[in-house]
């Protein structure tokens, strides 16, 4: 063998190393520590919008099996779940160093039945009673404080790479116009404050009693009346109760955020949104 091709040799496996350390290195990083999150849809606007990026702190809630990464891929038929990789840890709603999650924060988790990793405010601790009223809502039997806080305005059409048309409460509005929603600042018992919007009156502004049972969290989205959270069980569509073992970490604060179909088109990130905590 010529010495040239021995060096080619030598070289093409020192590439492949290089990428099969980069990825273990990138899977470990993404396994302990840190797990990218792009927001699909507008469940939790105005706190977060279709296109945010941000990275969710795996260590703030301790490690389970939904800390495993998952892939999904529809597009060229990958489907790799957390389960898939670690579910021999799944079962018995534990962490490893577990630390308690807060009410109010915002937290992605596994969906208690279809696995995809979802995102939403948590309201109820366990053994809480939740219920909302007339659209507002109410914890162990007690209304949260609600101010109002403007309107939030957006422009009539398709968003993100789902092409998702968001709802309106001055009724459908054609492309290119203008998008109300009635927002309020709550401020749940342990005095955080948050944006939620308001479209209108439908079915979820008055829920039954739901008391959350002891290790699991009861979920929901900012935007009101266009998430599907905790107010239905998961059986009929919904979120359900979410266990302790189903988090995945807590979201802190947005990297960057593209208005576009693709967080790769530049031109249209959004300036005001970088490195902006989550509140």
């Amino acid at each position: 063998m010529a010495k040239d091709e021995a060096k080619s040799g030598g070289g093409i496996l020192e590439t492949v190393k290089t990428i099969v350390y980069a990825l273990l290195i990138a899977g470990v990083f993404r396994t302990l520590f840190f797990q990218p999150f792009w927001i699909p849809s507008g469940s939790m606007k105005d706190t977060l919008l279709i296109g945010d990026f941000l990275f969710v702190n795996k260590m703030a809630y301790g490690y389970s099996y939904a800390s495993c990464p998952s892939v999904y891929l529809p597009q060229i038929g990958i489907d790799i779940d957390a389960s898939d990789l670690c579910g021999w840890l799944d079962g018995d709603n534990t962490r490893f160093f577990a630390g308690e999650p807060q009410r109010g924060d915002v937290v992605v988790f596994r969906h208690p039945t279809t696995g995809r990793d979802f995102i939403k405010r948590l309201i109820g601790l366990p053994g809480d009673r939740v219920q909302v009223k007339q659209g507002l809502l109410y914890i162990n039997d007690e209304p949260v404080e609600v101010e109002p806080a403007g309107t939030f305005t957006e422009t009539a059409e398709p968003q993100g790479p789902q092409a998702l048309r968001p709802r309106c409460a001055n009724g459908p509005v054609g492309d290119g116009g203008v998008c109300e929603k009635e927002k309020f600042i709550e401020t749940l018992p342990n005095g955080v404050s948050h944006d939620i919007l308001n479209i209108g009156n439908q079915g979820s502004d008055n829920t039954p009693v739901y008391t959350v049972p002891e290790g699991h969290y009861f979920f929901m989205g900012d935007n009101r009346d266009n998430s599907s959270d905790s107010r239905v069980p998961a059986v009929a569509g919904g979120v359900g109760f979410v266990p302790y073992e189903n988090l995945v970490g807590r979201a802190d604060r947005i990297m960057f955020s593209s208005a576009g179909r693709s967080m790769l088109y530049f031109w249209t990130w959004r300036s005001d949104r970088f490195f902006k905590g989550i509140e």
